[in-house]
């Protein structure tokens, strides 16, 4: 099966993302959303980084004129009916997901894949939640969307050969390297992430070391960009929480779950960039 048309779930930041790219690579894409003002917010946003990429003249008008032509969007979710692949981009709770599903499963045609932009959820929970096991898959984004390299891509016990294969080529045609993982807590990045984020943690509840110090042991150690904290922040600590929780309560292992601080912080509203102060604080909320 070829894919043509694509659905997305959801237009927030992540979601917006998704759409941006997917109408970018040429596909016609349906955005829904809950109701019409967080369409309206979403689509906003995907206007927003089209029209930087013009200024900074990596497109043209022409060619933003023509993605967003590709591009429509809706509160009704019965308009992903006709669609080849939709993809779920709402909060990580299951029983929103499978409602999602379950309602995506009884509207679209059979050959339609179902993906969930999940970062640590079970896939495989997800599709006992349908008629078509065989067809639904992990599709991991990275934030920010748009000029990510890599899009994680997690096989359910029951996902199929060719779903598998139709997924993959279709996150290449997003101009995306493919890493293909199998359906366990965390999946490969936010395993590693999540390992890395709470051992900076530790260090700072501990009081070892500055956060400055902590983050700055990772830029010039090890040559990234940002550090363990500030990408934290970035992220949103409330998102990094409640993924190192889904990851401990899935797998059982006490290690993977959030620190005191970390659920502190949280509790509290500092919740990185977007509230204006996480393990750094910022002039404004980003």
């Amino acid at each position: 099966m070829e894919v043509k048309k694509v659905g997305v779930v959801g237009c927030g930041f992540m979601g917006a993302g998704i759409v941006q790219v997917c109408a970018q690579s040429g596909y016609e894409v349906v955005v829904v959303e809950k109701t019409r003002e967080a369409l309206v917010n979403g689509l906003a946003t995907v206007e927003h980084y089209l029209n930087r990429d013009v200024e900074k003249g990596r497109s043209s008008l022409a060619d933003k004129d023509s993605v967003l032509a590709r591009i429509v969007g809706s509160i009704d979710q019965g308009d992903l009916k006709d669609r080849d692949l939709v993809i779920e981009v709402v909060p990580e709770d299951m029983g929103l997901k499978k409602m999602i599903f379950t309602e995506l499963d009884r509207l679209c045609p059979g050959h339609t894949i179902l993906c969930s932009n999940t970062s640590c959820l079970s896939v495989t929970e997800l599709a006992e939640s349908t008629g078509r096991p065989g067809k639904i898959m992990g599709t991991h984004f990275l934030s920010p969307v748009p000029p990510s390299r890599l899009l994680e891509i997690v096989r359910a016990d029951t996902t199929d050969d060719e779903t598998l294969a139709i997924v993959k080529e279709f996150g290449r045609s997003l101009g995306k390297e493919i890493l293909v993982a199998r359906d366990t807590p965390g999946f490969v990045f936010n395993y590693l992430l999540i390992a890395l984020i709470g051992a900076a943690v530790r260090l700072l509840e501990n009081g070892v070391a500055s956060v400055e110090d902590i983050d700055k042991s990772w830029t010039l150690g090890m040559g990234h960009s940002i550090g363990p904290l500030a990408l934290a922040d970035f992220n949103g600590l409330d998102v990094g929480y409640m993924v190192a929780r889904a990851m401990s309560d899935r797998s059982g292992d006490p290690g993977l779950a959030p620190s005191a601080l970390l659920k502190e912080m949280v509790e509290s509203g500092r919740l990185g960039r977007k509230s204006g102060e996480g393990f750094y604080k910022y002039r404004e909320a980003e």
